[in-house]
């Protein structure tokens, strides 16, 4: 969310923040926008498929310049969006624009400016680890931050110029002005603080002249991710021909009001068109307006006893989540989007650096999500349509042994494969298994075992053994990209995303492994220059006690010759045994199930949404 030019009139008129030395605090934290801005305006490569570990550290730092100065984070990390018809084209825009940065990065006109595909769970994980305070919304986290906010009377940390309009009474802190990494020491104390600036809707109000209730009619007037008369064809008129800032021309407009209905009433006096035009912008005015009233707090409830929101609470469009869903999505163990399938609204799938000329990187990995979509939405399956009222089909898999062998089976892979694999590397192995069959465009022996050599090296670094060596490797290395490597990986990642996912879903048969560790863009692509070159992968690995652990790991990507069966039945996979899929279907659901999904596909050159329905049939839940 976020209202048109708002951002720009605040920065040109100092008067509205104030200069604020931030500590001894608790602080709302909006997560998602905080991993964009953390990963953004580091020194993260994004070329590569992303350095996960080094985005870690920028995380770690962040929130150790927070306890330095006594302040205490409460981050809120997004759920979802509302699907109306002005949202989705919203959302529509933000994707063609992901998708021609990524195609700019492919071709290396630009650098910077995608987010990977695995940064949220790892930003998730570490919060984990540091013991930050955090919760995944239902739904749009701005309202529950709101709302939490005012109950415990603390300022929110943001970069959303919907902040200016909320009224917090602690105030909102920018992210563009919180200087976190110039932590300074108060003379008259000796406590640490955060220079910052210090906005209140107090101070603009009397700086503007306006009554804070008229702050939403200015949002939604002025425009933002929900209206904009412009586009609706009720373009403003203004009688004043100055060259005064349109956004300050509004608020002169609003001044002599003191009610929302009294301002709605004039709106003719700006747009004109008739009665019955007016009317419907009146209506998405006040849909607009709604956007920034707030719910009952559900957030407190979770922190003060870690309980789930009350259904009962739920907005009206929320009630078709099962109960069992709702403290998972609130802790962050079930993914967001689990809630667009149950409403059967469009998912939209993340956007990677990849080559373009070939087909999606993530249609590799959507025999997996066909499956996540069967657990959840069971006997009927258009998704558009269907109503999961009343159902919760994944109550009857109770036996972990089921359920491991359910995503086991998804991704064909038996348990003798990973019978040699460290436990906390079974997921990631038994998803590489799963790329190396399926990935457009099979990849090749170095592509394997540069990356197994990653998993190999994110290991032995996450015990800080090895990790000057790394560092060495991959200074040593020149950064040109490899597009094919470049679509190899992407493919992986996605493959890996839809797993966690989905052993999310069944309630972690496999243990959830630290995704900072897992991929090292930099590293695994000279890693692939470097075996191609005719470096032998025992080479790269430093003989120790931790580095023989892992050898069992390695080994499936050594050389073919010699019958090196590891390698040979990773790359042949068990053959498909449908007696038992369909034994473990009747098991788990009693019956075999048809699934109908419509697949949305944004093709970057055409920029055309393109839809079409693909029928599946589904021998395994």
């Amino acid at each position: 969310m976020g209202v048109l030019g708002l951002t720009s009139f605040i920065k040109d008129n100092g008067v509205f923040l104030t200069d604020y030395q931030f500590r001894n605090s608790k602080l709302i934290i909006d997560g998602t926008n905080l991993y964009h801005l953390l990963y953004f305006n580091s020194r993260v490569d994004q070329q590569h498929g992303r350095d996960y570990d080094d985005f870690e550290d920028q995380v770690c730092e962040f929130f150790k310049a927070l306890r330095d100065c006594s302040i205490e984070p409460y981050v809120i990390i997004d759920g979802g969006s509302d699907f109306s018809d002005k949202k989705f084209e919203t959302l529509h825009h933000r994707v063609q624009s992901r998708i021609n940065t990524a195609n700019n990065l492919s071709m290396g006109l630009q650098r910077r400016g995608l987010l990977p595909i695995l940064v949220k769970q790892v930003f998730k994980q570490v919060l984990s680890s540091l013991k930050v305070s955090y919760a995944q919304c239902i739904f749009e986290a701005d309202q529950e931050i709101t709302s939490l906010a005012q109950r415990w009377n603390c300022p929110v940390l943001y970069n959303d110029s919907d902040f200016y309009i909320f009224d917090i009474q602690a105030g909102y802190l920018p992210f563009s002005h919180f200087k976190w990494k110039n932590a300074s020491v108060q003379r008259w104390s000796s406590q640490n603080y955060i220079p910052c600036k210090w906005y209140t809707t107090t101070s603009f109000c009397r700086q503007v002249n306006i009554n804070r209730q008229l702050l939403p009619v200015f949002a939604v007037i002025a425009g933002n991710d929900y209206v904009n008369l412009h586009n609706m064809g009720f373009p403003i008129r203004w009688e004043d021909h100055s060259p005064m800032e349109p956004n300050r021309k509004l608020l002169k407009w609003l001044a002599p009001f003191q009610q929302q209905q009294e301002a709605l009433d004039s709106l003719s006096l700006l747009i004109g068109h008739g009665e019955t035009n007016v009317d419907a912008a009146l209506q998405a005015l006040s849909l607009g307006i709604k956007t920034y009233q707030l719910p009952p707090d559900c957030l407190e409830r979770f922190f003060n006893d870690g309980n789930a929101p009350d259904p009962g609470l739920l907005q009206n469009h929320l009630s078709v989540l099962p109960d069992w869903t709702l403290l998972p999505l609130m802790k962050g163990t079930l993914p967001s989007y689990i809630i667009y399938i149950l409403k059967c609204w469009p998912v939209i799938q993340g956007v990677q650096l990849e080559d373009h000329s070939f087909p999606s990187g993530n249609t590799t990995s959507r025999p997996i999500r066909q499956v996540l979509y069967g657990l959840l939405l069971g006997e009927r399956g258009e998704v558009e349509e269907y109503d999961r009222e009343g159902r919760n089909h994944l109550a009857q898999i109770y036996n972990i042994s089921v359920r491991l062998k359910v995503f086991l089976e998804t991704l064909g892979v038996s348990q003798s494969t990973l019978n040699s694999v460290p436990l906390n590397l079974g997921l990631p192995v038994a998803v590489t298994h799963y790329w190396l069959r399926h990935a457009h465009l099979r990849p090749d022996l170095p592509l394997l075992q540069a990356m197994l050599l990653g998993l190999v090296y994110g290991e032995l670094c996450r015990q800080r053994k090895m990790l000057e060596r790394m560092r060495e490797l991959i200074q040593r290395g020149a950064r040109s990209l490899d597009l094919g490597v470049a679509h190899a990986y992407c493919q992986w990642q996605r493959c890996m995303k839809d797993c966690l996912d989905l052993n999310q879903l069944l309630c972690f048969p496999l243990p959830e492994p630290q995704c900072a560790w897992l991929y090292k863009g930099t590293l695994v692509h000279q890693l692939v220059a470097k075996l191609r070159g005719g470096v032998t992968p025992d080479s790269l690995l430093m003989e120790d006690s931790s580095s023989e652990q892992l050898k069992g790991i390695e080994c499936i990507g050594r050389s073919r010759k010699k019958g090196i069966s590891g390698l040979s039945q990773l790359r042949r996979g068990r053959p498909t045994q449908r007696a038992e899929v369909e034994t473990l279907a009747r098991t788990v659901l009693k019956r075999r199930r048809v699934y109908r999904f419509r697949v949305r596909e944004i093709w970057p050159k055409s920029s055309i949404l393109v839809s079409s329905d693909q029928r599946i049939l589904f021998l395994m839940v």
